[in-house]
């Protein structure tokens, strides 16, 4: 139970997903928000699919694309464009394999070119989850994340990631691309934390959470020590 969480009952499909019909309702909720997060837990049932990508489609504000709401492009990548706007996905490997056309392998053997193909021909952010996460921008410039270990790949750290790019870009509108890669270093700290009490085998996802407030102020203290404050 997580009292601080705001919920918005939206109209189902017979099969418990959120209906096509719900658009409206989807519409006047973002309205004076400067971010959504879409796709962690939305299924892949095909009219909530639809849904995706007509909110995507639509929406002037800034997106941060996860999970199944990037399986809602696999084949209809030509619907997904950032052009207008700020678009950031997160896949991990078989998600961008999907959105690419190729297989997983093939992300593997080239993360950073996949990545940046992707990033440039539909002009929006690629962060590819993994060993040596990667965010890149559409015109090609590319950061490598150093921190995170492989207690991490268990499911539901992508959906924390998710929401802590949301909320930085949320955060600093007008410095996207830092605020991306800010939340995706905080992101692999907060599990280097964790890891250090709860080792990599019984690491879960919402271990991170705990190892959040440690991963701020290790960066920050990090960030301090860089500067020498001359007095007089």
């Amino acid at each position: 139970f997580h009292p601080e969480l705001m919920t918005e009952p939206l109209v189902e499909t017979p099969e418990g997903t959120i209906a096509a019909s719900a658009c409206e309702r989807l519409d006047a909720l973002a309205k004076g928000k400067s971010v959504l997060a879409v796709g962690p837990g939305i299924s892949r049932f095909p009219e909530t699919s639809a849904l995706v990508r007509t909110l995507v489609s639509k929406s002037e504000v800034s997106i941060v694309l996860d999970a199944d709401g990037l399986n809602a492009f696999e084949g209809r990548t030509n619907e997904l464009s950032g052009k207008g706007r700020l678009l950031v996905i997160t896949p991990h490997p078989g998600e961008m394999a999907r959105l690419a056309g190729c297989s997983t392998a093939d992300v593997q053997k080239d993360r950073l070119g996949v990545a940046r193909r992707f990033a440039r021909e539909r002009e929006l952010i690629v962060v590819l989850k993994g060993h040596r996460t990667l965010v890149v921008q559409p015109n090609g410039e590319a950061w490598v994340n150093t921190t995170g270990n492989p207690g991490m790949s268990t499911g539901g750290t992508g959906d924390i990631l998710t929401g802590m790019v949301a909320a930085m870009i949320a955060q600093n509108p007008n410095e996207a691309l830092l605020a991306v890669c800010a939340a995706v270093h905080l992101h692999g700290l907060a599990g280097d934390v964790m890891l250090e009490s709860v080792g990599e085998h019984s690491m879960v996802a919402t271990d991170l959470l705990r190892g959040l407030p440690e991963a701020f102020w290790r960066a920050q203290k990090t960030a301090r020590e860089k500067f020498v404050c001359w007095d007089g």
